[in-house]
């Protein structure tokens, strides 16, 4: 990066919308889904989960109507297909 580009980032403060936290919640689901936590570690990343989706409930505009506990659109894996 250059200089200026360096300054104008460190400048401007991070910004998070309601979506790229709903996005977590669902990478979350796809994650536990295809087996990427070990038993130990679901506890904490469910109550890490439930924690969000409570925030995103309590702050999502009514005339949204979105489900926040909704799954991906992400097509399965050649690995999941065979499976099934």
């Amino acid at each position: 990066m250059t200089d200026a580009v360096e300054t104008q980032a460190a400048e401007e403060p991070v910004q998070l919308s309601l979506g790229d936290i709903q996005l977590f919640v669902q990478i979350i689901d796809l994650c536990s889904k295809r087996g990427a936590f070990e038993g130990q570690e679901l506890e904490p990343i469910g109550a890490l989960r439930g924690k969000v989706v409570r925030f995103l409930e309590s702050n999502v505009p009514a005339e949204e109507g979105a489900p926040v506990q909704g799954e991906m659109d992400v097509e399965p894996s050649e690995e999941e297909e065979a499976s099934s």
